[in-house]
């Protein structure tokens, strides 16, 4: 009897460890995956004027993005544009495919599911400080995470991957960018992350390397 005790205490004080563990990055393991509506493939302003448009900004004011637009965005990052192949938005080295996304928000993290048009959710609570070094990355509404899955990249050494991984990652921020440019928010793809800190806390494994991050959002209102 006096052995079951000591175990049930070893289990809980190793479950105590775990939650406090999750509690450190302010989220703990458990969140519903969240239905995406169908993104609109039609509309927006003329690719000349998104051109001419395109810039990057670091200001962002509060306000969220609609399930809608969020959608919408996704899927001119990386969604699926030819069912019948599975083929998407951007390219990829040898079709691989190997880039996800992660959706970072104030509720939690998610990862984008083009085939379902789902997010899948990964970690509760907000882990928006994480997903970069500057100020503006812990109050903007939307964080993207760019994370190269290096068993799809098959019959290349490392130092190709990383190269592909990266070349990839600029074909998806770019689709952001231009769809961002058409639909009046601000953007800016960024480097500045603590990589180790940020995959411990979306629980990546090691064949997961995050390349870039991106912070979307509307622009801050102005005074007149």
């Amino acid at each position: 009897m006096e052995e079951a005790i000591t175990n049930m205490k070893t289990v809980m004080a190793v479950l105590v460890m775990v939650m406090t563990a999750f509690a450190s990055w302010g989220a703990v393991p458990d969140i519903s995956d969240s239905s995406l509506p169908a993104p609109r493939m039609a509309g927006g302003k003329p690719l000349m004027q998104v051109l001419k448009e395109r810039q990057t900004a670091r200001e962002f004011s509060g306000k969220k993005l609609s399930a809608q637009v969020l959608s919408d965005l996704l899927w001119a990052a990386f969604g699926i544009n030819r069912p019948e192949s599975g083929k998407r938005t951007a390219p990829s080295a040898r079709n691989w495919q190997e880039m996800e996304i992660y959706v970072i928000m104030e509720d939690g993290a998610y990862l984008y599911d083009p085939r379902v048009n789902l997010l899948r959710g990964v970690v509760k609570g907000d882990l928006r400080k994480l997903a970069g070094t500057q100020d503006f990355v812990a109050t903007a509404p939307l964080n993207l995470v760019y994370v190269a899955d290096t068993t799809k990249m098959k019959g290349v050494p490392a130092e190709d991957q990383s190269l592909y991984a990266g070349a990839d990652t600029g074909f998806i921020s770019q689709n952001v960018y231009l769809f961002c440019a058409s639909e009046g928010l601000a953007t800016v793809v960024r480097g500045s992350v603590d990589r180790k800190a940020l995959a411990a806390a979306l629980k990546l494994p090691e064949q997961k390397r995050i390349t870039l991050a991106q912070t979307v959002g509307y622009p801050p209102a102005r005074g007149r």
